[in-house]
């Protein structure tokens, strides 16, 4: 799914720690069956699927059936996204904090 077909926004599928917690496991393992997923939360199958139901509309879960089963596993590159924009801010806020310690020192002299 590219960028601009993309269902979701990324920051919003990212938003819920659930989710967070799946592209978590997703990221630690090549592919996992939704009853691994499953067993790693205090909640049903059909809540863990909803999430990645999220998870795949943001672009960021790829599946696919064999047989009755479904494997999920992690889109990583919708994330540069967030990566684009934390680092942005960590920029301005590196600046920032620069600039106050210029002050602090003008005002030491």
């Amino acid at each position: 799914m590219s960028d601009n077909n993309r269902l979701r926004d990324v920051f919003d599928a990212i938003a819920d720690p659930t989710r967070r917690r799946l592209i978590s496991l997703l990221a630690e393992a090549d592919e996992l069956p939704l009853h691994e997923l499953t067993a790693q939360f205090q909640m049903g199958r059909t809540a863990v699927s909803k999430h990645l139901t999220i998870l795949k509309e943001a672009g960021l879960v790829l599946d696919r059936k064999i047989g009755r089963e479904t494997k999920f596993r992690l889109n990583a590159t919708p994330l540069k996204e967030i990566n684009d924009w934390v680092a942005f801010y960590s920029k301005f806020w590196s600046m920032n904090m620069k600039r106050l310690n210029q002050l602090l020192e003008e005002d030491e002299k």
